[in-house]
């Protein structure tokens, strides 16, 4: 699926660790940047660094926003389609973890 084209600043995505197991990426948002669109391959933890509120945009057209608390985990399955934009005034950032593997 094609996905409309924006011209939002793009977020950060620094990876902290990627070994078997796991890939740890922090990524930092100015107001208004996004991630672009992606479908996560991996089941996925975040953790926020920081308050704020994302603006998810969905397939199809969709939307969606998340409030984040630092410190407040959430978790998401493999398969999740969606362009992660910063919807507030102040920068945001969040750990994520996604997970290759899960022990048999």
């Amino acid at each position: 699926m094609t996905q409309p084209l924006t011209c939002r600043a793009p977020a950060t995505g620094t990876v902290q660790l990627d070994d078997d197991r796991v890939r740890v990426t922090r990524w930092d948002f100015a107001p208004g940047a996004e991630t672009g669109w992606h479908r996560h391959g991996m089941a996925y933890v975040v953790v926020p660094v920081t308050d704020g509120t994302l603006l998810l945009e969905l397939p199809g057209g969709a939307t969606a926003t998340a409030e984040l608390k630092a410190g407040i985990a959430y978790a998401r399955d493999a398969g999740v389609e969606h362009n992660v934009v910063n919807a507030g005034d102040a920068p945001l950032s969040f750990i994520e973890v996604e997970m290759k593997h899960f022990p048999g």
